[in-house]
């Protein structure tokens, strides 16, 4: 390994005293005769370290005379009743060479709020970063915009995206389409909200646990976490590498296959989609739909509905109700539906915690060290809260989420060093006990969530009060983060709120929607959406 030069600039300041600081750091100490060499070899790296911060960054490229950044304001607040809008703007493809329509022509999307788009401000939900406006567009952005669709602005996305629920957002809360007052999902709840509304045709969603498949089931569209590494991470706001995903969030699973098709596929730039195909050879989702015979025949389709996702302690009675007869509605369409037991099943839920929380944590510190890709400097160096001026404050700022994940990650790094690699580990023994689920079938099911969702608890709740109704959100989804496993949800139902208020008033006839999830092989989307698609044309899910 080369070593830099032992011989520091005369304005090097590193001193004895930073050389202690770097063994207090590492709880060693050095030997008195070693320490001037150590000093001198520290100034020497210091030195370089500062010369290559001060070297210009390398950054993706936007054609902004193609894509023109227009019309960007924040949005107003009549027109902004559920809380979802973030941002507006406008961005289409400006060129007059286009042969054909783009796949996607026409069509307006909407970003999830931890995507970066050049020149429109990232706010992350939170006023724990502020100021952040991406100097790039996010690949994903890129892709679009080239399909035709047409950017129509940011969504509202949990306070850095650390919540399942809805009401974490610096701006306010995100209400549930259906009732004011609800949840929608998170953290990808603007997303959600605008699609279901109609006030935006599709929505990139980000998902490192259910974020986006919590937002659409709770708001009763299709949501898709693709196959890890399927669609580009590069230029989004990472939690933590081996848990990020973008997903389309649609109202129809057509809608959806096309979206996908627009963004997937390798960009050379993120190491998480390097063993995925190049966008040339990804296949045409949308067409495979649309060339079915019958789309509702599912002869020889083999599914296998995950024991423990029905069973868990917090499983309303009526969702698994619902669920079952879905699957039972896909067993009339042909295919042949049976029960199977993963039983590392519960075990995936504290594997995620660690991911999620430690190495989480890790991410937002150090920036995702090892891993080949792009990274935004900008918010990375917001994102370590004892750093620059003001510490205290922005502190003071983060959101319950945030300061548990912080404080977690701070105990993880002390006391369980090991604890990432270890989760890291085990999760690839829980993507072996799903690859055995699957064999000999096609996709499985289970419930999106285990209830329909919840009021919103008050702005001013304790911490915990505030994170008690996270703990169940994701017990049937964070899994498949582990896994990487593409996972579908498609609303099948609907059933009423029975939350303490509702209750007490005789049920109050708030009715809420019910997803089901269908996983499948690693680069088997054209299952689940075959299977989605089934679903779908045969039924009314708001009937149900």
């Amino acid at each position: 390994m080369s070593v830099p030069s032992p011989t520091p600039q005369a304005s090097n300041p590193v001193t004895m005293a930073e050389l202690d600081q770097a063994c207090a750091t590492l709880g060693v100490e050095m030997a008195d005769a070693e320490k001037e060499d150590y000093r001198a070899l520290l100034g020497g790296f210091h030195d370089a370290a500062e010369a290559l911060m001060a070297l210009p960054d390398v950054v993706p490229a936007v054609d902004l005379a193609r894509f023109p950044r227009e019309h960007v304001h924040p949005p107003d607040p009549e027109a902004n009743a559920h809380g979802a809008w973030a941002w507006r703007c406008s961005i289409k493809d400006q060129s007059t060479e286009r042969k054909k329509p783009g796949l996607l022509a026409g069509r307006t999307v909407v970003l999830k709020d931890s995507i970066a788009v050049k020149d429109v401000p990232m706010e992350l939900g939170t006023e724990f970063v502020k100021g952040i406006v991406p100097n790039t567009d996010a690949t994903v952005v890129t892709r679009l915009l080239e399909a035709g669709a047409h950017v129509i602005g940011k969504a509202v996305c949990e306070n850095l995206c650390l919540s399942a629920t809805s009401h974490s957002a610096a701006s306010g809360p995100v209400h549930n389409p259906f009732a004011r007052g609800y949840c929608s999902g998170g953290s990808s709840s603007g997303c959600g909200v605008l699609v279901a509304l109609g006030e935006a045709d599709l929505a990139v969603g980000a998902d490192q646990g259910g974020s986006v498949r919590i937002p659409a089931c709770n708001c009763g569209i299709v949501g898709l976490k693709p196959t890890f590494g399927l669609v580009p991470y590069t230029g989004c706001a990472s939690n933590e590498p081996t848990n990020d995903h973008l997903g389309p969030m649609t109202r129809t699973v057509m809608d959806n296959a096309l979206m996908l098709q627009a963004m997937a596929g390798t960009d050379d730039i993120d190491d998480r989609s390097f063993a995925a195909p190049p966008p040339s050879r990804i296949p045409q989702y949308g067409a495979m739909l649309s060339g079915l015979k019958d789309p509702r025949d599912l002869s020889g389709v083999r599914l296998g509905i995950i024991t423990e996702a029905l069973t868990g302690a917090a499983v309303d009675a009526r969702v698994r109700a619902t669920v079952l007869r879905a699957s039972s509605q896909l067993a009339a369409l042909g295919a042949t539906v049976e029960h199977v037991s993963i039983p590392q099943w519960e075990q995936g839920r504290t594997i995620w915690t660690a991911v999620s929380k430690a190495g989480g944590f890790l991410t937002k510190t150090i920036g995702a060290p090892g891993r080949r890709g792009f990274q935004l400097l900008e918010l990375n160096e917001q994102l370590w809260p004892l750093a620059g001026q003001g510490r205290g404050e922005r502190w003071a700022r983060a959101s319950a989420a945030t300061k548990n994940v912080y404080v977690n990650g701070a105990h993880a790094a002390r006391a369980f060093p090991l604890l990432p690699a270890k989760a890291s580990n085990l999760s690839r023994g829980l993507r072996a006990a799903v690859d055995a689920a699957l064999a000999g079938r096609d996709a499985l099911l289970a419930p999106t969530l285990p209830a329909v969702a919840k009021r919103h608890c008050a702005q001013d709740a304790r911490p915990l009060d505030q994170l008690l109704p996270l703990l169940d959100l994701t017990s049937n989804t964070c899994q498949f983060n582990l896994t990487g496993h593409p996972a579908l949800t498609v609303p099948v139902g609907m059933l009423e709120a029975l939350d303490e208020e509702e209750e007490e008033e005789g049920g109050g006839g708030v009715r809420l929607p019910v997803g089901l999830q269908v996983v499948g092989r690693w680069w088997a989307e054209e299952t689940v959406y075959r299977v989605g698609y089934a679903w779908e044309q045969a039924h009314d899910w708001r009937g149900q």
